[in-house]
């Protein structure tokens, strides 16, 4: 299951020293209802090696105002805190699996 992303455990997660993915969203928005299952999928098939996680744009605004998030969706891939890969709008499952496996 993905696991909440906040302002608050961001950094703590980031010190993990696995990469991260971090999907910004937002409940009022269509393609990121489309993609959540996706990202769902993934973080059962990455559980071990990557940490999996969704950002709620609407209660996370410092994240948001980090990364410069303007649109959503927005999945970041980040290695070492930094981001290596970004993928903003709705996607296909292999199209995010492959940026992942890129990660590892």
């Amino acid at each position: 299951m993905a696991i909440e992303i906040t302002d608050s455990n961001f950094q703590s997660l980031i010190d993990s020293g696995k990469p991260v993915v971090a999907d910004f969203w937002a409940e009022w928005c269509g393609p990121c209802r489309m993609i959540g299952p996706i990202i769902e999928e993934l973080s059962e098939k990455y559980h071990d090696t990557v940490i999996i996680g969704k950002v709620n744009v609407d209660n996370n605004d410092g994240l948001s105002a980090k990364f410069g998030i303007r649109n959503i969706p927005t999945v970041l891939f980040l290695k070492e805190g930094k981001i290596v890969d970004k993928h903003v709008g709705a996607a296909q499952k292999s199209t995010l699996d492959e940026k992942i496996k890129q990660l590892l």
